[in-house]
């Protein structure tokens, strides 16, 4: 939400952090996560980090939370997702508190997917998962035609792995994390392998990298996927995490959740933004100028995938930390040098800056996988923050993702509407 000046003569009130928090009943830090996702808007205290904020937007901002505490609805009201998982801070963002760039680039997926499930660290922590899920999730997969994309596949054995699962409906918190320790390797499982010494065991990442790449994997480059991983495992309330809000509100079971996500996940402006914008590389490397890609994009109406997000004023922190370990892999260069080319061009346009979808299509493009190889990476990785999101949301009140939907159909009653072609009592005119 951007600042708005106050009409001459109106002067607005303005709040400090400690009085907004007051007023709202949270913690400061809790603030700026309403400013992150679009719910209240700041303005920075020249010369100082603080910030100060509009007293009527933080008082219309309560009467909702009210509202929905109390399960009152109201016309505007919307629920306000209380979560300990993500906080996004200006060009930084938290896992639990912890600097998720920091996490990610210093352990393994499955041990930032356990500190989003536990608020524990287990370090060496792996996944695997049993064998009449694999064997269900692998008859699922093969069973689909052969064009069929890795979105689908996902989609398909997630729901075979449920069905495979008696105890799919147990939604206590010990079984939840099961769920998750299971499904995410049964996911990759699902995948047809691209290399031929593919094995189903060790880290997620060396099991996820051969059904991507044809290529031996190579430390740098299964480091990248490894921390691509991480970086994506959550981020806030995107469009996918809300879908398995409102599928875990309404007491489905895990696996219906996280597919929910993947129902969304393969939007073009979500899950599948990557596979646009390793398009756009290709086109940039095999043109050596990415001034006339840009170009016929602009032309055409298109929006330039892989930069620009609405959370970060700067640089998608994601983007750069990928970056930096790309940067060490020899193969990546031409990819890069592209990816800093688009940059550089669109910026004479509009300034925009790098975002997660870029970098994760510098990775793909240059470790010879398909396009949609980052949707799949997005996808299994988000699948760590989908089953943490499902975990708070079944500790809430059943049912609470209802909002009220604003009619503005014609006006009841009517009549009941007549089919001219036929009299009544179905009898032909």
């Amino acid at each position: 939400m951007r600042d708005q000046e106050p009409a001459p003569g109106h002067p607005e009130r303005r709040l400090s952090t400690k009085e907004a928090s007051e007023l709202l009943g949270v913690k400061p830090e809790t603030v700026y996560a309403y400013v992150s996702r679009g719910q209240l808007s700041s303005r920075r205290v020249p010369g100082s980090r603080s910030s100060t904020f509009d007293a009527a937007e933080v008082e219309a901002l309560a009467r909702r939370n009210r509202r929905e505490s109390t399960g009152t609805p109201g016309a505007g009201s919307e629920p306000a997702v209380r979560t300990r998982l993500t906080y996004i801070d200006a060009d930084r963002y938290y896992f639990r508190g912890v600097d998720a760039v920091d996490l990610a680039t210093t352990h393994s997926y499955e041990e930032v997917a356990e500190w989003l499930w536990t608020g524990e660290l287990h370090a060496g922590a792996t996944f695997t998962a049993p064998e009449e899920s694999l064997r269900a999730a692998r008859r699922a997969a093969r069973a689909l035609p052969e064009h069929t994309g890795p979105a689908d596949r996902l989609r398909a054995a997630a729901v075979a792995a449920a069905v495979a699962d008696p105890l799919r409906f147990d939604l206590s918190e010990k079984a939840v994390i099961g769920t998750g320790r299971t499904l995410i390797p049964t996911l990759v499982a699902a995948l047809p392998p691209r290399h031929p010494g593919h094995r189903d065991e060790g880290p997620l990442a060396r099991r996820l990298w051969s059904r991507l790449s044809p290529h031996a994997p190579d430390e740098p480059s299964l480091n990248a996927l490894n921390t691509a991983l991480g970086l994506l495992a959550d981020h806030d309330l995107a469009a996918s995490t809300l879908a398995v809000r409102v599928a875990a509100s309404a007491r489905a079971h895990a696996y219906a959740a996280v597919s929910a996500g993947l129902g969304v996940v393969e939007g073009p402006l979500h899950g599948a933004a990557s596979g646009l914008a390793h398009r756009l590389l290709e086109e940039v490397i095999d043109q050596g100028d990415a001034a006339p890609v840009i170009a016929e994009e602009l032309r055409a109406g298109r929006r330039i995938p892989g930069l620009g997000h609405r959370l970060y004023p700067g640089e998608d922190p994601r983007a750069r930390a990928l970056f930096t370990l790309l940067a060490d892999i020899p193969r990546a260069y031409p990819a890069l040098a592209a990816a800093r080319d688009v940059v550089a061009t669109a910026a004479r346009h509009t300034p925009l800056h790098a975002n997660v979808d870029l970098a994760l299509a510098v990775l793909t493009q240059s470790c010879g996988m398909a396009p949609a190889a980052g949707e799949t990476i997005f996808a299994v990785a988000r699948t760590a923050g989908w089953i943490a999101h499902a975990l708070e949301e079944y500790g809430e009140r059943p049912l609470r993702m209802r909002p009220s939907g604003l009619y503005v159909g014609p006006k009841p009653p009517r009549p009941l509407p007549v089919d001219h072609g036929h009299a009544p009592n179905g009898h032909s005119a």
